[in-house]
């Protein structure tokens, strides 16, 4: 199973809107910042944030980014983190079936 890391960030004019999307990147990731997540996808989980984004957001006033980091086996995010939390990448969970 190959999965990147993404970095998505995003600028959501509404509040209903900008809710609507912060919840379905909690289902994607790790929540960083405001408007910042970090998220390990497939190829198919990819396709699917960016249909269920596309879906929402009213593409005349908002603006998602969503950045390519690389394989996230292979990636090692070169970070400087300021402030009261730490960043660290996101760990390669087990799931149980």
């Amino acid at each position: 199973m190959d999965q990147r890391l993404y970095i998505v960030t995003y600028d959501i004019s509404d509040a209903k809107r900008w809710r609507r999307v912060f919840k379905i990147m909690k289902g994607y990731g790790d929540w960083l910042q405001l408007s910042v997540f970090q998220c390990r996808l497939t190829k198919t989980q990819h396709a699917e944030l960016i249909a269920l984004l596309d879906g929402i957001i009213h593409h005349t006033e908002d603006h998602i980014i969503l950045l390519d980091l690389g394989l996230a086996e292979a990636v090692v995010p070169r970070v400087v983190s300021l402030g009261k939390r730490d960043y660290s990448p996101i760990e390669h969970e087990p799931i149980i079936v």
